[in-house]
Protein backbone atom coordinates (compact mmCIF):
# COMPACT_ATOMS: atom_id res chain seq x y z
CA UNK A 1 0.00 0.00 0.00
CA UNK A 2 1.28 3.46 -0.93
CA UNK A 3 1.17 6.59 2.15
CA UNK A 4 -1.76 7.46 1.27
CA UNK A 5 -3.59 4.69 0.80
CA UNK A 6 -2.18 3.62 4.43
CA UNK A 7 -3.40 6.76 6.09
CA UNK A 8 -6.79 6.83 4.71
CA UNK A 9 -7.72 3.95 5.70
CA UNK A 10 -6.37 5.16 9.12
CA UNK A 11 -8.47 7.98 8.99
CA UNK A 12 -11.60 5.88 8.39
CA UNK A 13 -10.80 3.73 11.49
CA UNK A 14 -10.45 7.20 13.42
CA UNK A 15 -13.41 8.11 12.42
CA UNK A 16 -15.12 5.27 13.97
CA UNK A 17 -13.40 6.43 17.51
CA UNK A 18 -13.62 10.20 17.92
CA UNK A 19 -16.78 12.52 17.12
CA UNK A 20 -17.59 14.29 13.91
CA UNK A 21 -16.33 17.34 15.22
CA UNK A 22 -12.61 16.42 16.81
CA UNK A 23 -12.29 14.51 13.47
CA UNK A 24 -12.93 17.64 11.19
CA UNK A 25 -10.85 19.85 13.59
CA UNK A 26 -7.85 18.32 14.20
CA UNK A 27 -7.45 15.04 11.51
CA UNK A 28 -8.39 16.21 8.56
CA UNK A 29 -5.11 18.52 8.48
CA UNK A 30 -2.91 15.52 8.80
CA UNK A 31 -1.37 13.34 6.48
CA UNK A 32 1.46 11.03 6.17
CA UNK A 33 4.95 12.39 4.96
CA UNK A 34 7.16 9.36 5.24
CA UNK A 35 6.77 5.73 6.40
CA UNK A 36 9.87 3.33 6.43
CA UNK A 37 11.17 -0.53 7.39
CA UNK A 38 13.80 0.18 10.08
CA UNK A 39 14.52 -3.92 11.03
CA UNK A 40 11.17 -5.66 12.66
CA UNK A 41 9.78 -2.01 13.29
CA UNK A 42 8.26 0.85 10.83
CA UNK A 43 9.04 4.20 11.44
CA UNK A 44 6.26 6.87 10.07
CA UNK A 45 6.22 11.08 10.14
CA UNK A 46 3.03 12.60 10.24
CA UNK A 47 2.91 16.05 9.12
CA UNK A 48 0.41 18.11 10.58
CA UNK A 49 -0.97 21.67 8.94
CA UNK A 50 0.47 23.83 12.32
CA UNK A 51 1.94 23.61 15.97
CA UNK A 52 -1.01 23.84 17.67
CA UNK A 53 -2.60 20.92 15.33
CA UNK A 54 0.95 19.10 15.92
CA UNK A 55 0.53 19.79 19.81
CA UNK A 56 -2.84 18.66 20.47
CA UNK A 57 -2.94 15.58 18.33
CA UNK A 58 0.61 14.47 19.55
CA UNK A 59 -0.43 15.01 23.39
CA UNK A 60 -4.09 13.79 23.08
CA UNK A 61 -4.25 10.77 20.13
CA UNK A 62 -0.56 9.36 20.05
CA UNK A 63 -1.48 6.42 21.54
CA UNK A 64 -4.30 5.71 19.14
CA UNK A 65 -2.83 6.81 15.74
CA UNK A 66 0.27 4.23 17.07
CA UNK A 67 -2.47 1.56 17.67
CA UNK A 68 -4.13 2.06 14.42
CA UNK A 69 -1.17 2.56 12.08
CA UNK A 70 0.42 -0.95 13.67
CA UNK A 71 -2.20 -2.84 13.23
CA UNK A 72 -2.19 -1.82 9.30
CA UNK A 73 1.43 -2.26 8.56
CA UNK A 74 1.40 -5.39 11.13
CA UNK A 75 4.64 -4.03 13.01
CA UNK A 76 5.30 -2.22 15.59
CA UNK A 77 5.34 1.75 14.83
CA UNK A 78 7.52 4.93 16.36
CA UNK A 79 5.69 8.19 14.98
CA UNK A 80 7.26 11.34 14.77
CA UNK A 81 5.19 14.51 14.83
CA UNK A 82 5.94 17.79 12.23
CA UNK A 83 4.72 20.86 10.97
CA UNK A 84 4.14 20.28 7.07
CA UNK A 85 1.59 21.74 5.23
CA UNK A 86 1.19 20.64 1.25
CA UNK A 87 -1.14 22.15 -0.95
CA UNK A 88 -1.71 18.71 -2.80
CA UNK A 89 -2.85 17.64 0.92
CA UNK A 90 -6.89 17.67 0.64
CA UNK A 91 -8.89 17.82 4.02
CA UNK A 92 -10.42 14.55 4.31
CA UNK A 93 -13.88 16.33 5.56
CA UNK A 94 -16.19 17.27 3.22
CA UNK A 95 -16.46 21.00 4.30
CA UNK A 96 -18.94 21.12 1.13
CA UNK A 97 -22.75 21.39 2.57
CA UNK A 98 -24.75 18.83 0.95
CA UNK A 99 -27.67 19.79 -1.90
CA UNK A 100 -30.34 20.99 0.60
CA UNK A 101 -32.95 19.20 -1.98
CA UNK A 102 -32.43 15.89 -2.98
CA UNK A 103 -35.95 15.47 -4.32
CA UNK A 104 -36.09 15.56 -8.22
CA UNK A 105 -39.73 17.62 -7.56
CA UNK A 106 -37.69 20.15 -6.02
CA UNK A 107 -40.38 22.57 -6.37
CA UNK A 108 -42.50 20.18 -4.11
CA UNK A 109 -40.06 20.28 -1.75
CA UNK A 110 -39.85 23.45 -1.22
CA UNK A 111 -43.54 24.51 -0.93
CA UNK A 112 -43.33 21.36 1.70
CA UNK A 113 -40.54 23.12 4.02
CA UNK A 114 -42.71 26.49 3.58
CA UNK A 115 -45.68 25.27 4.82
CA UNK A 116 -44.02 23.44 7.64
CA UNK A 117 -41.87 25.94 8.94
CA UNK A 118 -38.99 23.82 9.21
CA UNK A 119 -35.97 25.72 8.03
CA UNK A 120 -34.36 24.33 5.31
CA UNK A 121 -30.61 25.88 6.43
CA UNK A 122 -30.97 23.37 9.79
CA UNK A 123 -29.55 19.61 8.79
CA UNK A 124 -27.84 17.08 10.52
CA UNK A 125 -25.18 17.71 8.01
CA UNK A 126 -24.43 21.48 9.14
CA UNK A 127 -24.80 20.22 12.67
CA UNK A 128 -21.35 19.96 14.46
CA UNK A 129 -20.89 17.12 16.78
CA UNK A 130 -19.16 16.43 20.30
CA UNK A 131 -19.32 14.81 23.50
CA UNK A 132 -21.54 17.47 24.68
CA UNK A 133 -24.67 16.96 22.23
CA UNK A 134 -23.57 13.51 20.69
CA UNK A 135 -26.20 11.94 22.11
CA UNK A 136 -29.01 14.51 21.25
CA UNK A 137 -27.60 14.13 18.14
CA UNK A 138 -27.67 10.22 17.82
CA UNK A 139 -31.39 10.33 19.46
CA UNK A 140 -32.73 13.17 16.91
CA UNK A 141 -31.43 11.22 13.60
CA UNK A 142 -32.69 7.70 15.21
CA UNK A 143 -36.08 9.65 15.26
CA UNK A 144 -35.95 11.02 11.90
CA UNK A 145 -35.47 7.37 10.44
CA UNK A 146 -38.14 5.73 12.31
CA UNK A 147 -40.57 8.36 13.01
CA UNK A 148 -42.95 8.12 16.06
CA UNK A 149 -41.61 4.71 17.74
CA UNK A 150 -38.01 5.31 18.25
CA UNK A 151 -38.03 8.33 21.14
CA UNK A 152 -41.94 9.73 21.46
CA UNK A 153 -41.47 12.30 22.92
CA UNK A 154 -38.03 13.92 22.49
CA UNK A 155 -37.27 16.17 24.90
CA UNK A 156 -34.24 18.62 24.29
CA UNK A 157 -33.16 21.11 26.78
CA UNK A 158 -30.59 23.36 27.75
CA UNK A 159 -29.52 27.39 27.23
CA UNK A 160 -29.51 29.28 24.62
CA UNK A 161 -27.39 28.56 21.57
CA UNK A 162 -26.56 25.06 22.24
CA UNK A 163 -28.60 23.53 19.10
CA UNK A 164 -31.60 22.56 20.05
CA UNK A 165 -33.92 24.35 17.48
CA UNK A 166 -31.22 23.09 15.10
CA UNK A 167 -31.56 19.67 16.05
CA UNK A 168 -35.31 19.74 15.98
CA UNK A 169 -35.23 21.39 12.30
CA UNK A 170 -32.89 18.56 11.33
CA UNK A 171 -35.29 16.03 11.85
CA UNK A 172 -37.97 18.09 10.48
CA UNK A 173 -35.92 18.64 7.08
CA UNK A 174 -35.07 14.94 7.34
CA UNK A 175 -38.73 13.65 6.95
CA UNK A 176 -39.44 16.03 4.42
CA UNK A 177 -36.88 15.72 2.25
CA UNK A 178 -37.51 11.85 1.82
CA UNK A 179 -41.19 12.41 1.59
CA UNK A 180 -42.44 15.84 0.80
CA UNK A 181 -45.92 14.66 1.26
CA UNK A 182 -45.11 14.60 5.07
CA UNK A 183 -47.33 16.74 7.50
CA UNK A 184 -44.94 18.39 9.52
CA UNK A 185 -45.65 21.65 11.72
CA UNK A 186 -42.78 23.17 13.56
CA UNK A 187 -43.97 26.41 15.98
CA UNK A 188 -42.61 28.17 19.36
CA UNK A 189 -44.41 27.89 22.34
CA UNK A 190 -45.98 31.26 21.71
CA UNK A 191 -47.56 30.32 18.43
CA UNK A 192 -48.39 27.60 19.67
CA UNK A 193 -50.50 29.40 22.57
CA UNK A 194 -51.47 32.54 20.14
CA UNK A 195 -53.42 29.93 18.11
CA UNK A 196 -55.61 28.68 20.59
CA UNK A 197 -56.57 32.02 21.99
CA UNK A 198 -57.73 33.08 18.61
CA UNK A 199 -59.49 29.65 18.03
CA UNK A 200 -60.86 30.44 21.33
CA UNK A 201 -61.75 34.05 20.57
CA UNK A 202 -62.89 33.45 17.27
CA UNK A 203 -65.11 30.43 18.03
CA UNK A 204 -62.36 28.25 15.50
CA UNK A 205 -61.22 25.65 18.38
CA UNK A 206 -62.07 22.81 15.50
CA UNK A 207 -59.99 24.38 13.19
CA UNK A 208 -56.96 24.44 15.55
CA UNK A 209 -57.64 20.97 16.27
CA UNK A 210 -57.50 19.90 12.72
CA UNK A 211 -54.22 21.79 12.41
CA UNK A 212 -52.51 19.99 15.13
CA UNK A 213 -53.84 16.63 15.43
CA UNK A 214 -53.54 15.41 12.35
CA UNK A 215 -49.71 15.90 11.73
CA UNK A 216 -46.98 13.45 11.28
CA UNK A 217 -44.84 15.06 13.48
CA UNK A 218 -45.00 18.50 15.78
CA UNK A 219 -41.89 19.91 16.94
CA UNK A 220 -42.84 22.69 19.66
CA UNK A 221 -39.73 25.41 20.37
CA UNK A 222 -39.29 26.79 23.78
CA UNK A 223 -42.56 24.47 25.37
CA UNK A 224 -42.31 26.22 28.94
CA UNK A 225 -43.90 28.70 27.58
CA UNK A 226 -46.92 27.07 27.90
CA UNK A 227 -46.73 26.74 31.67
CA UNK A 228 -49.20 28.26 34.15
CA UNK A 229 -51.68 28.82 31.10
CA UNK A 230 -54.50 26.56 31.79
CA UNK A 231 -56.67 26.85 28.76
CA UNK A 232 -53.28 26.36 27.00
CA UNK A 233 -52.20 23.01 28.35
CA UNK A 234 -55.50 21.69 28.46
CA UNK A 235 -55.77 22.12 24.93
CA UNK A 236 -51.70 20.21 24.66
CA UNK A 237 -52.61 17.69 26.70
CA UNK A 238 -55.34 16.68 24.24
CA UNK A 239 -53.11 17.29 21.30
CA UNK A 240 -50.34 15.26 22.59
CA UNK A 241 -52.52 12.19 22.96
CA UNK A 242 -54.46 12.34 19.68
CA UNK A 243 -51.31 12.41 18.08
CA UNK A 244 -49.12 10.44 19.85
CA UNK A 245 -52.38 7.57 19.83
CA UNK A 246 -51.88 8.01 16.08
CA UNK A 247 -48.51 7.38 15.80
CA UNK A 248 -47.52 11.17 15.33
CA UNK A 249 -44.06 12.17 16.46
CA UNK A 250 -43.66 14.99 18.96
CA UNK A 251 -40.46 16.96 19.83
CA UNK A 252 -39.79 19.93 22.31
CA UNK A 253 -37.08 21.84 23.25
CA UNK A 254 -36.70 23.69 26.60
CA UNK A 255 -34.64 25.94 28.75
CA UNK A 256 -34.86 23.68 31.41
CA UNK A 257 -35.80 20.14 31.81
CA UNK A 258 -39.47 19.39 32.99
CA UNK A 259 -39.17 19.02 36.60
CA UNK A 260 -37.99 22.41 36.61
CA UNK A 261 -40.84 24.01 34.58
CA UNK A 262 -42.89 25.78 37.45
CA UNK A 263 -46.90 25.84 37.09
CA UNK A 264 -46.48 23.05 34.41
CA UNK A 265 -49.21 20.43 34.72
CA UNK A 266 -48.40 17.04 36.72
CA UNK A 267 -49.99 14.84 33.87
CA UNK A 268 -48.15 17.20 30.97
CA UNK A 269 -45.38 16.62 33.23
CA UNK A 270 -44.86 13.17 33.45
CA UNK A 271 -45.83 12.20 29.57
CA UNK A 272 -42.68 14.63 28.92
CA UNK A 273 -40.81 12.28 31.04
CA UNK A 274 -42.00 8.95 29.53
CA UNK A 275 -39.99 10.05 26.42
CA UNK A 276 -36.61 10.62 26.10
CA UNK A 277 -34.93 13.86 27.80
CA UNK A 278 -31.66 15.20 26.89
CA UNK A 279 -29.53 17.78 28.58
CA UNK A 280 -27.33 19.48 26.03
CA UNK A 281 -24.16 21.36 27.42
CA UNK A 282 -22.15 24.42 26.50
CA UNK A 283 -19.49 23.58 23.70
CA UNK A 284 -16.38 22.03 24.34
CA UNK A 285 -12.98 23.60 22.55
CA UNK A 286 -13.33 21.20 19.67
CA UNK A 287 -16.91 21.82 19.21
CA UNK A 288 -16.61 25.45 18.97
CA UNK A 289 -13.64 24.92 16.18
CA UNK A 290 -16.07 23.08 14.34
CA UNK A 291 -18.72 25.51 14.54
CA UNK A 292 -16.48 28.12 13.76
CA UNK A 293 -15.15 26.43 10.21
CA UNK A 294 -19.07 25.24 9.26
CA UNK A 295 -20.32 29.18 9.89
CA UNK A 296 -17.64 30.49 8.02
CA UNK A 297 -17.99 28.18 5.42
CA UNK A 298 -21.70 29.29 5.16
CA UNK A 299 -20.33 32.87 4.66
CA UNK A 300 -17.76 31.88 2.15
CA UNK A 301 -15.20 32.67 4.46
CA UNK A 302 -12.20 30.81 4.80
CA UNK A 303 -10.40 31.23 7.99
CA UNK A 304 -6.66 29.43 8.65
CA UNK A 305 -7.01 27.11 11.87
CA UNK A 306 -4.46 28.66 13.85
CA UNK A 307 -7.32 31.46 14.04
CA UNK A 308 -10.31 29.43 14.59
CA UNK A 309 -8.58 27.87 17.69
CA UNK A 310 -7.67 31.50 18.62
CA UNK A 311 -11.40 32.23 18.12
CA UNK A 312 -13.01 29.29 19.73
CA UNK A 313 -10.20 30.00 23.07
CA UNK A 314 -11.93 33.39 23.78
CA UNK A 315 -15.71 32.89 22.90
CA UNK A 316 -17.92 30.23 24.47
CA UNK A 317 -21.20 30.76 23.24
CA UNK A 318 -22.35 29.52 19.59
CA UNK A 319 -24.06 32.91 19.54
CA UNK A 320 -21.57 35.17 20.34
CA UNK A 321 -19.19 33.05 17.63
CA UNK A 322 -21.91 33.57 14.93
CA UNK A 323 -22.19 37.10 16.12
CA UNK A 324 -18.33 37.63 15.83
CA UNK A 325 -18.15 36.16 12.26
CA UNK A 326 -21.30 38.34 11.23
CA UNK A 327 -18.16 41.34 12.67
CA UNK A 328 -16.16 39.92 10.72
CA UNK A 329 -17.63 39.32 7.26
CA UNK A 330 -18.66 42.90 7.51
CA UNK A 331 -15.29 44.37 7.99
CA UNK A 332 -13.53 42.19 5.24
CA UNK A 333 -16.64 43.31 2.90
CA UNK A 334 -16.43 46.89 3.79
CA UNK A 335 -12.71 47.49 4.68
CA UNK A 336 -11.56 44.57 2.01
CA UNK A 337 -9.47 43.59 4.77
CA UNK A 338 -7.52 40.21 4.39
CA UNK A 339 -7.81 37.52 7.04
CA UNK A 340 -4.87 37.83 9.71
CA UNK A 341 -3.80 37.11 13.46
CA UNK A 342 -4.28 41.47 14.20
CA UNK A 343 -7.50 41.76 12.81
CA UNK A 344 -9.04 39.10 14.66
CA UNK A 345 -7.62 40.14 18.00
CA UNK A 346 -8.54 43.47 17.07
CA UNK A 347 -12.36 41.93 16.58
CA UNK A 348 -11.94 40.05 20.03
CA UNK A 349 -10.42 42.73 21.72
CA UNK A 350 -13.27 45.23 21.40
CA UNK A 351 -15.10 43.06 23.99
CA UNK A 352 -18.65 42.50 24.32
CA UNK A 353 -21.10 44.90 22.32
CA UNK A 354 -23.66 46.78 23.62
CA UNK A 355 -26.68 44.63 24.18
CA UNK A 356 -24.64 41.65 24.61
CA UNK A 357 -24.70 39.88 27.71
CA UNK A 358 -21.80 40.68 30.04
CA UNK A 359 -20.58 39.13 33.36
CA UNK A 360 -23.38 40.72 35.90
CA UNK A 361 -20.84 41.97 38.38
CA UNK A 362 -18.49 45.05 39.30
CA UNK A 363 -14.63 45.55 38.99
CA UNK A 364 -14.20 45.21 42.67
CA UNK A 365 -16.20 42.05 42.43
CA UNK A 366 -13.80 40.89 39.35
CA UNK A 367 -10.79 41.68 41.51
CA UNK A 368 -12.03 39.78 44.13
CA UNK A 369 -12.81 36.80 41.90
CA UNK A 370 -9.32 36.53 40.79
CA UNK A 371 -7.74 37.03 44.17
CA UNK A 372 -9.61 34.21 45.43
CA UNK A 373 -8.96 31.80 42.52
CA UNK A 374 -5.25 33.01 42.30
CA UNK A 375 -4.79 32.79 46.29
CA UNK A 376 -3.10 36.25 46.05
CA UNK A 377 -3.87 39.65 47.94
CA UNK A 378 -5.79 42.09 46.46
CA UNK A 379 -2.86 44.31 47.46
CA UNK A 380 -0.33 42.38 45.95
CA UNK A 381 -2.34 41.74 42.57
CA UNK A 382 -2.94 45.46 42.01
CA UNK A 383 0.59 46.17 43.05
CA UNK A 384 3.60 47.02 40.98
CA UNK A 385 5.06 42.90 41.76
CA UNK A 386 6.01 41.57 37.97
CA UNK A 387 6.39 38.15 39.57
CA UNK A 388 5.12 36.15 37.13
CA UNK A 389 3.18 34.35 40.25
CA UNK A 390 0.86 38.21 40.21
CA UNK A 391 2.05 39.04 36.87
CA UNK A 392 -0.24 36.58 35.03
CA UNK A 393 -3.50 36.70 37.15
CA UNK A 394 -3.36 40.46 36.79
CA UNK A 395 -3.18 39.61 33.04
CA UNK A 396 -6.27 38.18 33.59
CA UNK A 397 -7.84 40.32 35.74
CA UNK A 398 -6.91 43.05 32.89
CA UNK A 399 -8.08 40.56 30.02
CA UNK A 400 -11.51 39.97 31.69
CA UNK A 401 -11.98 43.85 33.02
CA UNK A 402 -11.62 44.78 29.49
CA UNK A 403 -13.54 42.11 27.43
CA UNK A 404 -16.40 40.77 30.16
CA UNK A 405 -16.70 44.08 31.75
CA UNK A 406 -16.55 46.22 28.90
CA UNK A 407 -14.33 49.34 30.40
CA UNK A 408 -12.23 51.53 28.25
CA UNK A 409 -8.48 50.60 28.46
CA UNK A 410 -8.01 53.67 30.80
CA UNK A 411 -10.47 52.70 32.86
CA UNK A 412 -8.83 49.13 33.05
CA UNK A 413 -5.32 50.90 33.96
CA UNK A 414 -6.94 52.84 36.93
CA UNK A 415 -8.75 50.20 38.30
CA UNK A 416 -5.61 47.96 38.36
CA UNK A 417 -3.00 50.38 39.89
CA UNK A 418 -3.00 53.08 37.78
CA UNK A 419 -1.56 51.59 35.14
CA UNK A 420 -0.82 52.49 31.28
CA UNK A 421 -3.14 51.80 28.38
CA UNK A 422 -0.02 50.50 26.45
CA UNK A 423 0.10 47.67 29.70
CA UNK A 424 -3.74 47.09 29.34
CA UNK A 425 -3.69 46.11 25.57
CA UNK A 426 -0.51 44.21 25.59
CA UNK A 427 -2.37 42.13 28.74
CA UNK A 428 -5.36 41.74 26.73
CA UNK A 429 -3.89 40.77 23.50
CA UNK A 430 -1.61 38.21 25.03
CA UNK A 431 -4.53 36.57 27.49
CA UNK A 432 -6.58 36.43 23.90
CA UNK A 433 -4.07 34.60 22.45
CA UNK A 434 -2.86 32.07 25.27
CA UNK A 435 -6.52 31.68 25.58
CA UNK A 436 -6.60 29.79 22.27
CA UNK A 437 -3.54 27.39 23.04
CA UNK A 438 -3.58 26.74 27.23
CA UNK A 439 -6.50 24.58 28.29
CA UNK A 440 -5.45 25.69 31.57
CA UNK A 441 -6.06 29.29 30.96
CA UNK A 442 -9.52 28.67 29.37
CA UNK A 443 -10.29 26.84 32.89
CA UNK A 444 -8.99 29.70 34.74
CA UNK A 445 -11.14 32.34 33.08
CA UNK A 446 -14.27 29.62 33.24
CA UNK A 447 -13.65 29.16 36.90
CA UNK A 448 -13.66 32.87 37.70
CA UNK A 449 -16.26 33.67 35.49
CA UNK A 450 -18.44 30.75 37.21
CA UNK A 451 -17.47 32.04 40.62
CA UNK A 452 -19.09 35.71 40.10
Amino acid sequence: MDKESIWQEILESLKVSVSPAIFSTWFSQTHLSKIKKAGKRHAATIGCSSSFVKGTIENRYFGLIQSSLSKIVNTPVDLLFVVEEIDSVKSKTDKTPSPLFESNNQENLKESLLKSRVRPSFTFENYAVSSSNQMAWAAAEAVSKNLGNAYNPLFLWGGVGVGKTHLMNAVGFTVINKKPDSNVYFCSGEEFTNDIVEGIRNKTTQRFRNKYRKLDALLIDDIQFIAGKNAVQEEFFHTFNALVSAGGQIILTSDRPPSDIAKLEERLRSRFEAGLIIDITSPDFELRCAIIQIKATERSVEIPMDLVQLIAGNINSPRRIEGFLVKLSSELKLNKSTINEALIQNILGKGIEPGEQRIKATPPDLIKAVSNHFSIGKRMLLGPSRARPVAHPRQILMYLLRTHLGLPLQEVGRVVGGRDHTTVMHAVNKITLLASQDVQIRQDIMGIKNSI
